[in-house]
């Protein structure tokens, strides 16, 4: 399927022999096309009746055409409880010194933040999920029984609604988004004398990051990847605070995406990425905090120490020509601001793709996660299968390991397999993310044995001069870990060739100077 385009003047021959059984949304003119363009021998009528015969195969499996009976009136009450836990099996516990989390004795927390009071269940515009309603932190500590000081917590719920106000009186019609989803408020200054008086009250304080985006609205570096001076000021006055008084302090990223955090993470004890967990989030976080669930989610993306890190920052479309990192070297950018495209020539070197293969150093790595409890990984093995298997429809690499619960709490751990490819022959980056599985809940001492497959066709890489995936004979290590930089086994196995052929349309516009190792 292709993205939504309103333009109709697209190759439509082209993409039909590229493959694309489904142009979205669809103009009248784009039929006239395919039949035209069949009817003058420019367009196969194969590739046509491919494409069909795959949206038939597709239609013929759905609930609808099953005749399946929907229902309007779904279960929203077990829907929310599927939410509340499926988004706490998501939570990325970054840091958690001494024992922090799940907290013990805290009756009271100081919850600073707007986010805390203004929990943000989802993204904007196409990325929202319209919903009843969302539990904040506040409701969400309440309903395990921890109170938040009740004048900071009054402060910030009137600020809430003024700035929710304002917002609506400030916005530019043309920001239609908005009207999907919740926006970010501003965060407010929280002056010392503040945190001293919540300090008298509370037995520990939670700070809340949060961080928004949406279709039409991308993130920018300066106040959104990075801290801005008002938060990174509050996170250093209240860890200062508390810490003096002997109390911890935890941050809580609400965010879709990732955020700086080398330049703060020193500041605080524990740090709990919540993502933006739907309607029941205040609830997640609680049971989180509290150890009613231990976090197992693992980060889908790294975490760089600065955005400039990436490679493909350089490419990247920039409102500014001149960005300063705060070790005083300057990065100079093209000023192409309204420009809607960027040249990705950072080329397959993307996320942690770049930082293994090129060793840069990175604030958390790609598959990171703690737990309040540990693993230890036994006894694995890998073996090719040349028989047919439902899930890869071909030949596939069996990848096992036992996993144990060394700690004193229930716990579940997720099991990364990645793989590396020979050296000779096609640019690879070291390795790459193949497999995962988690277990099921661990008890202390409780091991499992987690089997996952790896489809012989994955290990291929595009060969751009042949228009084919070619998967190379030789000998791949498959590496079994934690997370991309904490490898616990290693495997070698030899792997025949594979070739899949397509079509040679739809060539680069202008070439690109690709990064190379």
């Amino acid at each position: 399927m292709t993205d939504w385009d309103w333009r109709d003047n697209m190759p439509t021959d082209l993409e039909v022999s590229a493959g694309s059984d489904l142009l979205m949304p669809g103009f009248p003119s784009q039929v006239e096309s395919v039949v035209a363009e069949v009817k003058a021998g420019r367009l196969s009528i194969d590739d046509v009746n491919r494409n069909v015969k795959r949206m038939l195969e597709y239609i013929v499996k759905t609930p609808r055409f099953k005749g399946y009976e929907f229902s309007n009136k779904p279960d929203l009450k077990s829907h929310a409880q599927i939410t509340r836990q499926s988004s706490t099996e998501g939570m990325v516990l970054l840091k958690n010194e001494a024992e922090t989390l799940p907290f013990r004795g805290v009756k009271t927390v100081a919850l600073f933040g707007v986010n805390s009071y203004d929990f943000l269940s989802g993204g904007l515009g196409s990325g929202c999920v319209n919903v009843p309603y969302v539990v904040d932190m506040v409701t969400g500590l309440e309903n395990v029984n921890v109170s938040t000081t009740p004048t900071l917590t009054e402060i910030y719920r009137n600020y809430v609604n003024y700035a929710r106000l304002k917002l609506k009186v400030d916005k530019n019609p043309a920001m239609w988004f908005l009207d999907n989803g919740q926006p970010k408020l501003d965060e407010f200054e929280v002056t010392e004398r503040c945190i001293q008086h919540e300090l008298q009250e509370a037995d520990a304080a939670i700070v809340t990051i949060g961080r928004q985006a949406g279709e039409a609205m991308d993130r920018s570096i300066e106040g959104d990847f990075n801290l801005t001076p008002m938060e990174q000021q509050m996170i250093r006055r209240v860890s200062d605070a508390f810490h003096a008084d002997g109390k911890r302090v935890v941050v809580v990223i609400n965010s879709g995406s990732v955020v700086e955090t080398a330049s703060w993470r020193d500041y605080v004890d524990a740090i709990l990425v919540a993502w933006q967990p739907g309607e029941e989030g205040g609830n997640s976080i609680a049971d989180v905090l509290t150890g009613k669930a231990n976090p197992s989610g693992k980060l889908t993306m790294t975490w760089p120490i600065s955005v400039v890190d990436h490679a493909s920052t350089r490419n990247f479309p920039q409102e500014y020509d001149m960005y300063t990192y705060k070790n005083m070297k300057t990065y100079s950018f093209r000023n192409v601001q309204g420009v809607d495209y960027s040249n990705h020539e950072e080329d397959i070197y993307v996320g942690y793709r770049y930082f293994d293969t090129f060793k840069r150093t990175v604030a958390y790595p790609f598959g990171f996660g703690l737990s309040y409890t540990t693993f230890s990984y036994g006894k694995s093995s890998v073996k090719v299968n040349d028989r047919k298997n439902a899930k890869t429809d071909g030949s596939y690499i069996e990848i096992s390991v036992v996993v144990t619960n060394t700690g004193k709490m229930a716990g579940k751990e997720v099991v990364q397999v990645y793989v590396a490819a020979p050296k000779d022959g096609l640019q690879k980056p070291a390795k790459e993310l193949k497999a995962f599985a988690k277990t099921k809940l661990l008890q202390p001492g409780e091991s499992e044995t987690l089997r996952m497959c790896v489809a012989h066709r994955d290990l291929a890489s595009f060969d751009e001069s042949n228009s084919q995936w070619l998967v190379q004979a030789g000998v791949y290590d498959f590496l079994v870990g934690s997370s991309s930089a904490d490898i616990k086994a290693s495997h070698s196995v030899n792997v025949s060739s594979y070739t899949e052929k397509v079509s040679d349309v739809l060539h680069l516009r202008q070439p690109l100077k690709i990064l190379e190792q």
